[in-house]
């Protein structure tokens, strides 16, 4: 595989084609450069180009060649980190006012799909799915809090009438979301890309953005070319190096894999799930799946907080897949993959500025689907002048992980031993 192509994984298999960009050689000018070219990049690049900025983006690999295109691609409200706590952080009325702005990103979705008419097989409905007892009191705190913010488009259901629409018995209640949904996460950034490039983003792909300096014009240093801009916007997460060494200590990359059976046929598949949603449930190392447009069934349910790739992902995947649903002990495997998504201390995103006309966006911390969208967004009205909800993000208190560059990984993983137990009993 060559070193540039996406990965190999049900998402690329099944992609649609995109014209591959070639990378930046010599030094252009731009009013914007973005560097990554996921979801959030594509998506910043996109709405700056609506307003009418040069825009051009930087991609180290292929546009959505990490977490953007690989991920579990449901589309959810809010953040990972709970509302309450979340309050707790900020206070009510600015963790109320960031609620609204998640509500905003799932309905942006839909929005940039049908605006741009892209082809990412739009799925709506979602579960969030009772394993214990004590999850269902969570479900109930989580209907009931959203109930009071306005968001009135979750349900419970139980008994009969969950197992008849999940077929597997290992869920207690599930708690059904009709404002949210999944899709299929490549070809929903492809086709963010697609747009931008036919509003005149120029976009660079194989383009790692080593460094910036200065101010009024910034400079971003690549191996070949120099960009200069007015405004820069970072959005490589994890993959962002030392380009912006000090954004890496507020974040760390957490491996999550997932596989895709064989096709199942629509009569098998539609039995597993009869309307189609996306389903994950509440333990700390959660198990997720959805159905894809061709009757396969997506199942993500492990990860990796040491950095390593464990052997035989597939395998282990397809065990936890099969505690679910014992029905398909006789079903094959046709891909496996995984990727790093970029998780804080807390859960919170984190987005803000390294220098007046310098912004951030990371911290996603698995709920990027919507999330990604609506921060572009709020760059292009940064950038634009008006920043008072981009700045609401700024407020969120973030502290660097434990341990420094050496012990902080090690530390995360002792951590974690002790939610895995805990989802064990």
């Amino acid at each position: 595989m060559p070193a540039g192509d996406h990965i190999e994984s049900y998402y690329s298999a099944t992609a649609h084609p995109l014209t591959a960009f070639a990378p930046l050689v010599g030094t252009v000018d731009a009013d914007v450069c973005v560097v990554g070219a996921g979801i959030a990049g594509c998506s910043a690049a996109l709405h700056l180009a609506e307003r009418g900025y040069r825009v051009v983006l930087l991609e180290e690999r292929r546009v959505g060649w990490g977490a953007s295109g690989r991920s579990g691609g449901q589309a959810l409200p809010g953040f990972a980190v709970d509302q309450h706590k979340l309050t707790g952080l900020v206070g009510r009325d600015t963790a109320r006012a960031l609620w609204d702005i998640s509500v905003e990103g799932l309905d942006l979705v839909r929005e940039l799909i049908r605006r741009h008419a892209i082809n990412c097989d739009w799925v709506e409905g979602q579960m969030h799915a009772a394993v214990k007892p004590r999850h269902r009191d969570e479900l109930v705190a989580s209907r009931d809090e959203a109930l009071a913010l306005g968001y009135d488009s979750l349900r419970l259901v139980e008994g009969e009438e969950l197992h008849s629409l999940v077929a597997t018995r290992r869920y207690l209640a599930g708690l059904h979301d009709s404002r949210a949904g999944h899709l299929h996460p490549l070809n929903y950034t492809l086709g963010l890309a697609a747009a931008a490039r036919k509003l005149g983003v120029t976009i660079h792909e194989g383009t790692r953005a080593l460094r910036y300096e200065g101010r009024s014009p910034i400079v971003v240093h690549t191996a070949n070319g120099n960009v200069r801009c007015r405004h820069l916007v970072l959005c490589g997460n994890v993959y962002i190096g030392d380009a912006a060494a000090t954004l890496q200590r507020t974040i760390i990359g957490v491996g999550t894999y997932i596989i895709a059976t064989e096709p199942l046929g629509a009569e098998r598949a539609r039995a597993l799930i009869r309307n189609k949603m996306a389903v994950a449930d509440l333990n700390w190392i959660i198990d997720y799946f959805r159905l894809s447009s061709d009757h396969r069934l997506l199942f993500g349910g492990r990860v990796s907080y040491s950095g390593l790739d464990p052997q035989a992902t597939a395998g282990l995947t397809r065990r936890r897949m099969v505690r679910v649903f014992p029905q398909l002990a006789d079903v094959g495997i046709d891909y496996s993959w995984g990727g790093y998504l970029d998780i804080t201390l807390n859960r919170a995103p984190h987005f803000g500025r390294l220098a007046p006309d310098v912004y951030f966006l990371q911290g996603f911390s698995g709920h990027g689907i919507a999330l990604t969208g609506i921060a572009g967004k709020l760059i292009a009205e940064a950038v634009a002048g008006t920043a008072e909800r981009f700045d609401l993000f700024a407020r969120i208190p973030h502290r660097p992980f434990p341990g420094g560059r050496w012990l902080r990984r090690p530390g995360l993983v002792l951590a974690m031993l002790y939610y895995r137990l805990r989802d064990m009993l």
